[in-house]
């Protein structure tokens, strides 16, 4: 084979496997109006009506969140639900003055008769999940609510999400929508926005009501106690411990709500540091747990399509590395083709393009069915397509660590609480020396490609 034909058969060996995971957004539209008559049914109104209160635990994860941690305490003891129904526990593993901040703001509710449990750990043994799970083994409530510390939940919170089970039987798992605080920040945040409203506006909605398997997105959702029990309660051993609970619980026959039309409002990272940190951690969860689970998937009595979904839904982060091949091999492709050996190859791989059209109609069904100014919302469409070629570098290396089995410390999204363009995360002393040192520049043209 020559050196030309070589690169060919790379490329579309590449754009190939691009495509058969681009296509998804087809099917996804497919689905999308396949079921969109279902898409505002919900509960009559007086079945939110709630007679007898079952007792809740709220539970808050954190990790050095000083600058956040006020504001989600602040906003979770305004939820509208009874104050003796209530159960907060602060699962705190900060190594900061996050822990005396939480100590001193505490007090005045706790003077006000709220149940607050400040669990202080100093090992952070299993990271968020270990916390988590300590906190389910003393915790009282019959259902479970989770919040990041980036989050605020709308004060009707419990009153719109408890209702679902009593209606649906055998209910594990009710989700909410992601809402963007800072959206309007940067063109980072609103280049992000747009590819995490494609997962929660159409993936995650979808998906839950065209019956296939739905992940917890790590908070803003709350559970029962029961189905996380009975699902082999939180496990440490992926970086998406909310994906690896949610497909144990579902293939134990718990069924999963997603609330497309009831959001919980959260910070976007604001920083590229910070950006790339979550999105290697995402990713390389996500391979982890593809790996633990979908041997299982398939040994399992589930459908035929079911399972294509879950391999899908898994393993979509196995794109990164073609992406990057795809990227990399864009100017010794176009060298080959300016010698007019392979015109009809060429011409044949103009069928790539509809896995462009695939996703550009997935994101762009996103902002449609959502947001009024769409059109607005879309033209950062392309910068987000140049930014995931951009993350392609930071992404592959997170694919082949989860495939490799090597394993890394749960290191989590710095937050400042911006949410105006007139703020700025710079200065903030939660970037420290340690903390830039280990997110270089030496990747710099990934930050052009996002950076606002």
């Amino acid at each position: 084979m020559t050196a030309g034909s070589i690169i060919l058969a790379a490329y579309i060996i590449s754009l190939t496997i691009l495509f058969i995971f681009g296509s998804h957004g087809f099917n996804m539209i497919y689905y999308y109006f396949k079921t969109f008559g279902d898409r505002t049914k919900d509960l009559e109104e007086h079945e939110f009506e709630i007679t007898d209160y079952p007792l809740v635990t709220i539970q808050l994860p954190l990790y050095n969140e000083r600058y956040v941690i006020t504001r989600l305490i602040d906003a979770t003891m305004r939820l509208d639900y009874p104050k003796d129904k209530l159960e907060i526990q602060i699962l705190d593993d900060s190594t900061d003055d996050t822990t005396e901040i939480i100590q001193d703001h505490i007090k005045r509710y706790i003077d006000d008769g709220f149940d607050i449990k400040h669990i202080h750990r100093t090992n952070r043994q299993g990271y968020k999940a270990g916390a988590l799970k300590e906190g389910l083994e003393v915790a009282k409530g019959e259902y479970v609510a989770i919040f990041d510390a980036d989050f605020i939940p709308r004060k009707k919170f419990l009153k719109r999400t408890i209702p679902y089970f009593y209606k649906y039987e055998k209910l594990g798992l009710v989700q909410t929508r992601w809402e963007h605080l800072n959206r309007e920040y940067s063109l980072m945040t609103r280049t992000q926005a747009i590819a995490l409203d494609g997962h929660f506006v159409i993936e995650q909605a979808v998906r839950n009501r065209a019956g296939f398997f739905i992940n917890f997105n790590g908070t803003g959702g709350v559970w029962k106690k029961e189905c996380i029990f009975d699902a082999g309660n939180w496990e440490a051993d992926t970086l998406t411990e909310d994906l690896d609970l949610s497909y144990r619980a579902q293939m134990k026959g718990w069924k999963f709500k997603y609330l497309v039309n009831f959001t919980s409002p959260a910070e976007l990272p604001s920083d590229i540091f910070a950006l790339k940190s979550q999105q290697f951690r995402w990713t390389k969860g996500a391979i982890e747990t593809a790996k633990k689970i979908f041997p299982v998937v398939l040994k399992s009595d589930m459908s035929f399509k079911l399972k294509v979904q879950s391999f899908i839904h898994l393993c979509s982060n196995l794109a990164y590395p073609f992406i990057l091949i795809a990227a990399l091999l864009n100017l010794p492709v176009m060298l080959v083709k300016l010698s007019g050996e392979y015109d009809t190859i060429f011409k044949f791989m103009s069928l790539f393009i509809f896995a462009f059209i695939s996703s550009f109609l997935f994101y762009l069904y996103s902002q449609k069915d959502v947001y009024p100014d769409w059109q607005n919302r879309m033209i950062y469409f392309p910068v987000f397509m140049a930014g995931s070629m951009g993350f392609s570098v930071n992404n592959t290396k997170a694919v082949f660590e989860g495939l490799l089995g090597k394993k890394s410390e749960f290191v989590r999204t710095p937050k400042y609480k911006i949410t105006g363009k007139q703020e700025s995360w710079q200065g903030k002393s939660m970037l420290t020396r340690s903390y830039l040192s280990r997110h270089t520049l030496k990747h710099s043209w990934q930050c052009i490609a996002l950076s606002g």
